[in-house]
C-alpha cells in the first residue's frame, strides 16, 4: 500500500511574493511531501498585480522546487484544504502580531475543518517584510532597487513595468498633498 503524501496549502494573496514568503515556502518543503501554493482572490482587497501575472511569477520562481504546485483559488482555504485532500495549511510568522492573528485563525479552521495549520518562524532577515508595505513603498514612487533583498529580480522588473506603464493602481492620478 502506498504511503499518502503529506501536502500541506500556503496561502496568501502574494501580492507581490517576497523572499520571505519563499523562505517559508522552500522550508515547508522539508516538511511536506507536497506544497501547494494558493494565491487566494480577495475581493474586498485592492490588487497591484493580476492572478496570472502572480502564477507566473510564482510558477518561474518555484521551477526548481519540484515538490511545489502553485495555482489560484477563491472561496474559503478550508474547502482547498479538503479537496486537494492536505494535511496542513502553512503560515508564515513575522512577529507576535502575525502570531495572534494566526493563532486566531488557525483555531477556527482547526474548529470547522478540522485541519491543523503549522507555523514556520521567518528568517530574521524578512521580519519586517510585507507585500503591503511594499506595494506602498511602490506606489509612492520608492526606490525598487533597495528593494532587492526582499524581493525577487522578477518582481522588481515587474513593478518597474507596471509603475512606467502607470498600470494597475499606477494608473491613478497621484493624490495632491493638502494646502
Amino acid at each position: 500500500m502506498a504511503k499518502a503524501q503529506r501536502i500541506a496549502i500556503f496561502p496568501g494573496t502574494f501580492d507581490p511574493i517576497t523572499r520571505g514568503h519563499l523562505d517559508v515556502i522552500q522550508r515547508g518543503c522539508r516538511l511536506f511531501d507536497q506544497v501547494i501554493v494558493a494565491i487566494g482572490r480577495n475581493p474586498d482587497k485592492a490588487q497591484l498585480f493580476p492572478v496570472e501575472d502572480r502564477l507566473a511569477m510564482i510558477r518561474g520562481l518555484l521551477a526548481k522546487m519540484p515538490n511545489t504546485t502553485v495555482e489560484a483559488y477563491s472561496g474559503l482555504t478550508v474547502e482547498l484544504v479538503r479537496r486537494r485532500r492536505a494535511v496542513a495549511i502553512l503560515r508564515g510568522l513575522r512577529n507576535m502580531t502575525d502570531l495572534e492573528y494566526e493563532f486566531q485563525l488557525a483555531l477556527t479552521n482547526r474548529a470547522v475543518a478540522d485541519v491543523d495549520t503549522v507555523f514556520i518562524m521567518t528568517n530574521e532577515r524578512f521580519g519586517f517584510t510585507s507585500s503591503s508595505l511594499i506595494r506602498q513603498i511602490a506606489a509612492f514612487g520608492g526606490d525598487l532597487e533597495s528593494l532587492a533583498g526582499l524581493l525577487p529580480q522578477v518582481v522588481i522588473k515587474k513593478l518597474r513595468i507596471y509603475r512606467d506603464r502607470k498600470l494597475g493602481p499606477f494608473a491613478q492620478a497621484p493624490v495632491e498633498p493638502l494646502r
